[in-house]
């Protein structure tokens, strides 16, 4: 696979910092130790989001946020935006380590919508309906970094995942995600 350039947002982890994660003392790092054996390397990843400005109205008030899915199966969590990224919060990057974007824009949608309902929910707010929702997606695609630890043999590694955006680590859908692209 032939590298290509891609747009992402900066990490805000360097390699130093992803390795200090994954080595760290603590349970999550002994636990990880006993399940799959000792971390082998870490590499950074990159996965396309695409970026929606969802609308909706409720209480008399009007709500915008802005989401991002992910636009390889849509199981992550959505990454909530207060703007668009600027320029200046982007990088161009050279890099073959991606998936591609695998999620059509119409399941892609679908996927959104439901994702919003339950963060609405969740804040306590029970009365939206799915018609109130206006989605837009913006043009353009970004990717967001990632640190991939790899645990274990070289025939049966285990990949624990660092968002090197949110500084934390993902969980099992994260891993399961780069575990089977990296398998295909």
């Amino acid at each position: 696979m032939e590298a290509s350039s891609i747009r992402s947002l900066r990490p805000n982890v360097t390699r130093d910092e992803a390795l200090a994660v994954f080595t760290s003392p603590g349970p999550a790092t002994l636990y990880w130790r006993m399940r799959a054996g000792r971390l082998q390397r870490i590499a950074e990843a990159y996965l396309p989001y695409r970026v929606y400005r969802v609308r909706y109205r409720m209480g008399g008030a009007q709500h915008a946020h802005l989401f991002a899915l992910d636009a390889v199966e849509g199981s992550l969590d959505l990454f909530e935006f207060a703007a668009p990224p600027a320029e200046s919060e982007l990088v161009q990057v050279a890099t073959r380590n991606h998936p591609r974007i695998a999620l059509d824009e119409g399941r892609a949608e679908r996927l959104l919508r439901e994702k919003v309902l339950r963060v609405v929910f969740q804040q306590g707010f029970f009365k939206l309906r799915k018609s109130n929702l206006e989605v837009e997606l913006l043009p353009g695609q970004i990717h967001l970094p990632y640190w991939l630890g790899f645990y274990g043999h070289e025939k049966s590694l285990r990949c624990r995942v660092l968002d090197a955006v949110r500084r934390r680590i993902e969980g099992a859908k994260a891993a399961a995600l780069f575990e089977q692209w990296l398998a295909a």
